[in-house]
């Protein structure tokens, strides 16, 4: 399981150095290839392989009312490596699609990642924090 914040900054090339934590948890799992796709939410979902081939699963199943959500998911998807000084490219669509120039905020959130521009994820979650919280929270004991 992913989990914790990482402040990155992109190189002049649009990598990221993926933090030890993670790599060590993704070396673990023989893992050595993501996919990267667009978020509904404005930033980037970075996957293990593996985590991506049952979320792709789950997309390609939805029925033909999802087809844009499809384009969005599978349609923007790109594999990469991460390579031998532990980075990962960030192509330069996603960059842009994510609006990501330099300072990213790399965030594990279970069986995957989100990259997001750091000042974009910091008005994002003083949104959440403000909105009412969902019925689904509400009984959650903590």
């Amino acid at each position: 399981m992913f989990q914790g914040p990482a402040a990155l900054t992109l190189d002049s090339k649009g990598r990221i150095a993926m933090p030890a934590r993670h790599r060590e948890l993704l070396a673990a799992m023989g893992v050595n290839q993501l996919t990267i796709t667009k978020h509904p939410e404005g930033s980037l979902l970075i996957f293990p392989r593996p985590a991506w081939e049952t979320f792709r699963d789950k997309v390609a199943a939805l029925p033909m009312d999802s087809s844009g959500w499809k384009r969005v998911f599978l349609g923007n998807a790109m594999d990469v490596d991460i390579d031998a000084s532990s980075r990962v490219l960030i192509a330069p669509e996603l960059r842009a699609a994510a609006g990501l120039v330099r300072d990213v905020m790399l965030l594990g959130m279970g069986s995957h990642f989100e990259l997001w521009d750091r000042e974009r994820h910091a008005a994002h979650e003083a949104a959440v924090m403000q909105s009412p919280m969902p019925e689904s929270l509400k009984s959650f004991s903590f």
